[in-house]
């Protein structure tokens, strides 16, 4: 990749160098339309737009002014790509258009001080998938055979399931603690209220930028085509309702109460520079789930607790790249059945752990179903999450001297009511 300097300053360790150029929705004051981010600003792109910098794509009037971005992923990669480029070449230190007019460049650049961020995409439908085998071994070996820990299907089908895509929100917006039925191992009946085990699942989710008619299958070949980006997905889970209710059918309420995603979609083009091999998958899948090349991501991730008032305390470093099952893998199983998806449609891992205990992507792992609780940087201890901790997640990608991050999702959890 060629070395590229932006004449906006930015700091090294920025999330948001010029090979990023992500896309989220702002808000300031009434104003509410797309944006990228770069350094510390974000820009405003509904402003380019009407000052004709984009007049070499052929882009819809008004197109950055709606209040999510599906119109605009909808248009298709020839667009959205064009777009991105575009913005990149006007921000490149050699580039003067844009650079050289002062009113304009105070216009379109403003402090992520000065905005908020708000969900990205309206999602129509979302799916979460189980693909860490690292992840399905920990859980498999805490509640049922060390020696047999995965399922019989694990190992052939990008196992998932359908959650609930309107508690899906975005960074920054509190979440309370979910009530539900429980039941002890010892009790006699269940009982009702407030979760006592409510985890964080570190996982990432790929959204879709086209619609597909029903019947219509996406190959594992083709499947980066219908994909736009990433963001960062915390997949809030209330264990000890979840262990009562999922048998037959799977978690309801243990997961429907809210997932937390980072405002800032990273595009897959921005992250092709990472791209690593996939772990082994053993046995051979079938011909529909072959891929070739690499396709995992190198991406960096990393939780932290912060209590009310207090320090924050990093509980969990991992990477994406441990992922058994990749994304061209899960949609091309997701879709083999004839099965439609939309504009927007966000399409979630499962938690991301590695091999070290210190990599692991949930409470239940790393306290390890609260036998090992973990220590804080205040004293005090945690086996899960509670009342007024704020759960931070942040990912990026490194190589070369060139980063591109994601950013956090920041959740602070409020007592039941």
């Amino acid at each position: 990749m060629n070395i590229t300097t932006s004449w906006v300053q930015i700091d090294p360790k920025s999330d948001f160098s010029i090979y990023n150029i992500p896309f989220g929705i702002f808000k300031r004051g009434t104003q509410i339309g797309a944006a990228s981010a770069l350094g510390n600003h974000v820009i405003d792109l509904d402003y380019l737009h009407s000052k004709g910098y984009f007049n070499s794509i052929q882009l819809p009037d008004g197109i950055f002014k709606h209040s999510t971005l599906n119109n605009f992923i909808g248009l298709g990669k020839s667009i959205t790509n064009a777009v991105r480029n575009r913005i990149i070449a006007l921000f490149t230190e050699s580039n003067q258009e844009l650079q050289s007019n002062k009113t304009d460049c105070a216009n379109c650049l403003i402090k992520m001080t000065e905005i908020d961020m708000l969900m990205p995409v309206k999602v129509p439908n979302y799916t979460d998938f189980y693909s860490s085998i690292e992840h399905a071994t920990n859980v498999g070996t805490m509640f049922r055979d060390p020696d047999n820990a995965l399922l019989p299907n694990w190992r052939h089908i990008p196992v998932g399931y359908h959650g609930r895509p309107s508690s899906i929100i975005v960074s920054g917006t509190p979440i309370k603690r979910p009530k539900g039925q429980t039941k002890g191992p010892d009790a006699a009946v269940p009982s009702f209220g407030p979760t006592q085990r409510l985890d964080f699942e570190l996982e990432m989710a790929f959204i879709t930028n086209q619609n597909t008619n029903l019947g219509k299958s996406i190959s594992t070949q083709e499947a980066e085509d219908y994909i736009f980006g990433f963001v960062l997905f915390n997949d809030w889970s209330a264990r000890d309702i979840q262990v009562w209710e999922y048998v037959p059918l799977g978690p309801f309420l243990s997961k429907n109460f809210g997932s937390s995603v980072s405002p800032w979609i990273i595009t897959l083009e921005a992250l092709e520079y990472i791209k690593v091999e996939s772990p082994t998958q053993d046995p051979k899948v079938l011909p529909y789930l072959e891929v070739s090349g690499k396709k995992n991501f190198n991406i960096n991730l990393q939780v932290g607790i912060k209590p009310k008032g207090g320090q924050e305390t990093i509980v969990s470093n991992s990477n994406f790249k441990y992922m058994y099952w990749n994304i061209n893998q899960q949609l091309a199983h997701h879709t083999v059945n004839g099965c439609n998806v939309e504009v927007g449609d966000m399409y979630a891992s499962g938690t991301i752990s590695g091999p070290t205990e210190d990599s692991y992507g949930s409470m239940l792992e790393l306290a390890w179903k609260g036998t090992k609780p973990i220590q804080m940087s205040d004293g005090t201890e945690r086996r899960f999450i509670n009342d007024n901790d704020t759960v931070i997640m942040r990912g990026y990608a490194e190589k070369d001297g060139i980063r591109v991050g994601f950013g956090e999702v920041k959740t602070l959890i409020l007592p039941s009511d």
